[in-house]
């Protein structure tokens, strides 16, 4: 047990750090460290940019962190093989429960949680938490001598709970955090009943310094909406294509300004020229979180057209600087979007519907000014970053007391 003067130590199991797409995970790092704790990270993949892409506070992590696909072929033998001389019948049986998990990539995520659980070990660490890599969390915990705690995101995993392995992921963690009510829902149906008092509901939060109101346009001429997000199928990029290809029927003066990077990327850009809205849709590609509040400021609505959700964070980024919501209404989204208190909620796929939100905020300043204004308020309430970080860290520091 550690004394209540020294930091608490732990690992975070990334599954690409820094990413883009994953930002808050930077800022709780951070924010932990500046609360007192010891992080440190390992991260499966490299970042997902070169660092002349990335922001200062992302660079900087770069060097702390290490990167287990860069492990070179000599230190993943060293660590295989003091695994195996040390911990015999675990190795063996992580092994196994590998390929149980997945015949193709069974050995992939062995290797993975054997180069994780040996840096663990040469860093004196004997705590992990991982985002969006359970399953090789839930491997490590089964060979080494560790606890594991895991926050779950969702949608993915409570579709395909049983695939996901979601009630022996909590069997075997000391605790487990969902980010949203809905998830908590979802993790307590999966597990087993003796397993529900680990379970923590811990939503994540935006810095609303950082994120601050940007200047109110009553009037703007073309109006500009932005979307930020993946493009793939599941975030519904062909929805809003199709939204403001109705909209452009109706001669209405817009911009609809796409951030992020994705699969449906070729798609989307021949469905634009098909349709004939290349004066009116932007590709911006991946950007980083200068660039990011730089095309919020721009913004005069933020549109979200998803078929499934965890707790989005963009949502938390738009209203923290009062930028009025239209999303989709889908699993955790409700509880960032009160409807026509603090933003906008239609059903996912309806495309005549989100068009006509999108409508009603282009006709309506006083609508857009007053949804914006209560979405900030929202996000001060629930999703501020330090408050809810703090909180966090209390859930560790409790969890982990007495270990």
């Amino acid at each position: 047990m550690e004394s209540s003067s020294s930091p608490v130590r732990l690992a975070y199991l990334l599954s690409q750090y820094p990413a883009v797409n994953h930002a808050f995970m930077l800022r709780e790092v951070r924010l932990l460290r500046e609360f007192g704790f010891e992080v440190q990270v390992a991260s499966i993949r490299r970042p997902d940019r070169n660092p002349g892409e990335m922001t200062a506070s992302e660079r900087a992590e770069i060097q702390a962190t290490y990167y287990v696909k860069s492990t070179g072929a000599i230190g993943l033998a060293r660590a295989h093989l003091y695994t195996l001389v040390s911990h015999p019948i675990a190795y063996f049986r992580g092994m196994v429960r590998a390929l149980r998990i997945s015949a193709a990539r069974g050995l992939f995520y062995f290797g993975e949680a054997v180069a994780v659980g040996d840096w663990m070990r040469r860093r004196r660490l004997s705590h992990v938490h991982t985002h969006y890599v359970s399953t090789v969390g839930l491997l490590l915990a089964g060979i080494f001598p560790v606890n594991l705690s895991i926050t779950f995101h969702g949608p993915a995993e409570f579709a395909g709970a049983e695939r996901f392995r979601l009630r022996q992921k909590v069997a075997a963690s000391r605790f487990c955090c969902a980010i949203s009510r809905h998830g908590l829902e979802q993790l307590m149906a999966a597990s087993d009943p003796a397993d529900r008092p680990k379970l923590e509901l811990t939503p994540l939060g935006v810095d609303t310094d950082e994120f601050a109101p940007r200047p109110f346009r009553p009037n703007p001429a073309p109006f500009r909406i932005v979307s930020v997000g993946r493009l793939a199928p599941v975030k519904g990029p062909q929805v809003l294509i199709a939204t403001v290809d109705r909209l452009a029927k109706r001669g209405r003066q817009f911009r609809l300004r796409l951030a992020g990077e994705g699969p449906d990327r070729p798609a989307l850009t021949q469905e634009v020229q098909n349709r004939g809205l290349q004066e009116h849709v932007v590709f911006e590609g991946n950007l980083n979180q200068d660039e990011l509040r730089e095309l919020y400021r721009e913004s005069d609505i933020l549109v979200l057209a998803s078929f499934a959700e965890g707790l989005p964070v963009v949502l938390m980024e738009a209203m923290a600087m009062e930028i009025p919501c239209v999303a989709s209404s889908v699993n955790g989204v409700p509880e960032i979007i009160t409807p026509e208190a603090d933003g906008l909620l239609v059903p996912p796929g309806d495309a005549d519907a989100l068009a006509g939100a999108i409508g009603r905020l282009m006709d309506d300043p006083e609508l857009r000014r007053t949804l914006g204004e209560r979405a900030r308020t929202k996000v001060l309430e629930k999703f501020n970053l330090r408050p809810n970080t703090e909180y966090l860290a209390d859930v560790f520091r409790r969890r982990l007391a007495g270990r």
